[in-house]
């Protein structure tokens, strides 16, 4: 492989997905979520980028919250060499770039980056490689390329790049940067031709990104220079300097650099791209019966054409309805018209306001060490039912408001209780009394599952003082909610 044509793929992990609201939440955003196949968002942007033939492992930027959700899903696919670049705050993603980049540097090199969010979908793979090849003579000469969607329909969700004059590969210069469009201007836009959908997908050269983020938005390029180099190693991921970052000016590549720069170029893209933005553009996205219907899970449908019907975990039936979608989660359902896809937003904005817990986590909620269902809560109890890995364990740590009871269901569990350790097999229990040190360890090779009865005045989840950790959590000295 020429040194000089190497292709680090940088896939953005951020991104919150209101708009997929109920499957998708604040601690598991749409990213992760097999929304259209048996892969995760996440996972099909990996091995999109893994078919390209110069690329090497891939950098991946992601929020200290989704860290270990990030990293599972990349080794799920065969990616256990990823570099992980934690933000502790979200910035848009110029900032994230310039990290990507100077992480990128550190060993004295200049390589060609490539910028992928990752919860796009793109079915045709060999036409995203084939543009993407495209774009690598202006980018080694010193363009910054972004990749314009061919345009199927006049869409007023995207922005707008115009084409300028032919330049190096299959390459143009751009023209100019619209904004989202009215109906009217987008249709004009496809009439005229030579308009393409803004992807957010960038090519470019390392050290010409730095060079025009340094001259068109200097306070972010000190800012994350700043945090980079005061930043650490923690297990597999590289920490960014907080203070530093959070001085940082939050800012989209777009507005930091590509409106400003007089290096942009633009190659286009018809690869049956979709930003994946809301529910009716899952929709579109998914293979449908001769009726229009995408079913996913245990549905039925009678007399129902050109809607879309998701029951995550119980039977779910529609019937003379058209043009519509249902989404259940184990706690909340969604029904709404297709064509109000976008009114989503609304309802999530008012679920966060009255401060339910269904706008940021699901009632399974994911952990490095496996997961954890909460089954059922009251006055001064909590049942959950949870779930670890073969080898993995949790924290040893204590709670100063509440008592335990497991119970184990299926698999063996090592437990540490006080100055005691013992082993506990199916339909085995023990008590853990408030204020005693403990730890539960799956020493198996099946996943344990156990149920953990929780009685107490306070059930939070950041009543846990950690004495140690395999997953670099904060200890005894620094509590941590929500870990």
């Amino acid at each position: 492989m020429d040194a000089s044509t190497v292709i680090i793929p940088v896939v953005l992990c951020g991104g919150s997905g209101t708009r997929l609201w109920p499957l998708s939440r604040e601690g598991y955003p749409k990213q992760f979520l097999r929304l259209l196949g048996e892969r995760s968002l996440l996972q099909d942007t990996l091995l999109r980028a893994r078919a390209i033939p110069d690329a090497v492992s891939p950098i991946l930027v992601s929020n200290h919250a989704h860290r270990f959700m990030v990293a599972e899903q990349a080794r799920e696919v065969g990616i256990h060499d990823a570099a992980l670049i934690l933000e502790p705050h979200a910035r848009n993603t110029a900032p994230a770039a310039a990290a990507a980049v100077l992480h990128a540097m550190a060993a004295g090199k200049d390589p060609l980056l490539l910028l992928l969010p990752a919860d796009h979908a793109i079915r045709d793979t060999q036409a995203f490689v084939q543009a993407i090849s495209g774009g690598i003579q202006a980018a080694q000469d010193g363009a910054i390329v972004t990749f314009g969607i061919v345009p199927t329909e006049p869409a007023t969700g995207y922005g707008y790049i115009k084409a300028g004059a032919p330049e190096a590969g299959a390459a143009f210069g751009v023209s100019r940067f619209v904004e989202k469009p009215s109906r009217k201007i987008a249709e004009q836009y496809l009439s005229e031709g030579g308009y393409f959908w803004n992807s957010g997908m960038f090519l470019f050269r390392a050290s010409s990104y730095l060079a025009e983020l340094e001259s068109h938005a200097p306070q972010i390029c000190k800012s994350v220079q700043a945090a980079v180099s005061q930043g650490h190693q923690d297990l597999d991921f590289f920490r960014l300097h907080a203070d530093s970052f959070a001085h940082c000016p939050s800012d989209s590549i777009d507005y930091a650099v590509m409106e400003h720069t007089k290096r942009a170029c633009l190659v286009p893209m018809a690869a049956q791209w979709s930003d994946v933005g809301s529910w009716d553009s899952v929709w579109q996205a998914s293979d449908k019966s001769e009726d229009g219907n995408v079913a996913v899970g245990d549905v039925l449908m009678h007399q129902t054409k050109d809607s879309l019907i998701h029951a995550s975990h119980r039977l779910v039936a529609v019937a003379g309805l058209d043009g519509v979608m249902v989404l259940e989660t184990s706690d909340a359902v969604l029904v709404l018209d297709r064509n109000k896809a976008q009114d989503v937003k609304a309802l999530v904005e008012r679920v966060r306001k009255e401060e339910r817990s269904e706008a940021t986590e699901h009632r399974n909620v994911y952990r490095p060490w496996g997961a954890y269902d909460s089954v059922d809560s009251g006055d001064r109890y909590q049942v959950k039912r949870i779930t670890v890995k073969p080898g993995a364990r949790l924290s040893l740590q204590m709670h100063h408001h509440r008592a335990e009871h497991w119970i184990v269901v299926k698999g063996t569990a090592r437990v540490t209780r006080g100055e005691k350790t013992f082993l506990l097999t199916e339909n085995q229990s023990t008590y853990i009394p408030l204020g005693t040190l403990h730890r539960l360890e799956n020493v198996g090779k099946i996943p344990l599952e156990l149920i953990e009865v929780q009685s107490g005045a306070y059930l939070g989840e950041d009543d846990i003082v950690r004495f140690d950790d395999n997953y670099g959590r904060q200890q005894v000295t620094d509590l941590l909610k929500h870990e």
